[in-house]
């Protein structure tokens, strides 16, 4: 089964100011290089219970897409993505036990679910350390990070979040399996970054 909004690989770009944390997803071009603009997200942050939502672009006229936990500042909360007139099309949670050590997600929809974690282990343990160094948690971390998701049925891939070097986050995301919509995909990609400190 293959979703209707399926896309095999995409970018994500980070835009930080003082109140919002803004997203902006773009196709990737068959060079390899960024393409047009898909979608524009924005993330309020202090908000009792945590919501993105992802518009046509940054007038955010049109809601494309979001995603909403179910309950407030809870550390093992459900988060539920829907379309623009609010139909589900999958979620996502956070697996707090694992990610003592190694950040582990779960992210579940039509036909598949899946479980992702931290590619380098050893990296995961320093992030954990560097930030718990006082002055040190709340500054830029320098390590580069990845998270593969795979099926929790076959053990084969179903998604990738690979962080590239810079100052501001940058993401290429690939789709391995096809029953991925897009928009759960792109969620669970901006999540991994907004609520990896949850």
């Amino acid at each position: 089964m293959t979703s209707p909004q399926y896309l095999p690989r995409f970018f994500i770009r980070q835009r930080i100011t003082v109140m919002v944390n803004r997203y902006e997803i773009h196709a990737a071009n068959p060079d390899g290089s960024e393409g047009q603009l898909l979608a524009f997200a924005e993330q309020k942050r202090m908000k009792l219970r945590e919501q993105v939502d992802f518009f046509t672009d940054q007038s955010r006229n049109h809601r494309l897409f979001g995603f909403q936990a179910r309950q407030r500042l809870d550390v093992h909360a459900e988060h539920d993505v829907t379309d623009e007139n609010g139909t589900p099309l999958g979620y996502f949670r956070k697996d707090f036990a694992k990610s003592l050590l190694n950040s582990t997600w779960h992210l579940s929809g039509p036909g598949f679910d899946a479980v992702g974690q931290e590619r380098n282990k050893v990296i995961a343990i320093l992030r954990r350390i560097w930030s718990a160094i006082p002055y040190l948690g709340d500054i830029w971390v320098p390590f580069v990070f990845h998270f593969d998701f795979v099926d929790n049925e076959t053990g084969q891939p179903v998604l990738s979040s690979e962080r590239r070097r810079a100052i501001r986050d940058k993401y290429t995301v690939t789709v391995h399996d096809q029953r991925i919509d897009f928009r759960v995909a792109a969620s669970m990609a901006v999540a991994l970054d907004a609520l990896q400190s949850r």
